[in-house]
């Protein structure tokens, strides 16, 4: 028997394709290993999914802080594109989990309200943690411990999965089981070795 008490999924890679981030990244020259630490940090992207910032000073901060040569209405209309759908039976596995399930993601009011009614999240998992919504974000411990005191279990009884390593490490840091996974498959994996799924 697993130990486990709540799943905790992350939704862009792991549950939702980001297939429109990865155009952005090749059509303005980054790779992950340029671009997620310094959205990461605190900056543009760090202010808008901590819900400090409103989606007009978001755009204008990052089309200057990625030196994106866009107009706010161009730059809106690629960051919308970023999640493209969602991975094909990511919610089917979802509902085999035999025990809570929640979702942390770093998302903001335009990625959230374009995923949570249309696409299922919303009614997909027992508890969400947005954290426009919590006014904190991944990689930083302070998420993981208000996220698990909301919870109200142990930490090391929350499974984190996430397919960004930094944000795993934070979670690791915070005394959550996390594993680094992308898509269903790796979460279904992931799953399984900690007893979760048979």
């Amino acid at each position: 028997m697993s130990d486990i008490e709540v799943v905790l999924f992350d939704l862009g890679g792991v549950i939702v394709e980001l297939g429109g981030l990865d155009a952005f990244l090749e059509r303005h020259g980054f790779t992950p290993e340029t671009f997620w630490p310094r959205w990461l940090d605190l900056g543009a992207g760090h202010d808008f999914e901590r819900g400090a910032s409103s989606t007009e000073e978001f755009l204008d901060a990052f089309i200057a802080e990625f030196d994106l040569g866009l107009t706010p209405n161009e730059a809106l209309a690629e960051f919308a594109a970023w999640p493209s759908a969602l991975y094909p039976g990511a919610l089917e596995l979802v509902a085999e989990v035999p025990v809570l399930t929640a979702t942390l993601s770093n998302t903001n009011p335009i990625h959230w309200e374009a995923q949570f009614e249309p696409w299922g999240i919303g009614a997909g998992f027992d508890r969400h943690f947005p954290s426009f919504e919590l006014g904190l974000a991944k990689p930083h411990r302070e998420i993981f411990d208000e996220v698990v005191r909301r919870l109200g279990v142990p930490a090391d009884r929350v499974l984190f999965l996430d397919d960004n390593q930094l944000n795993v490490d934070g979670a690791r840091s915070a005394g959550l089981a996390a594993e680094r996974v992308v898509g269903p498959v790796a979460a279904r994996s992931a799953l399984v070795s900690h007893g979760v799924l048979a």
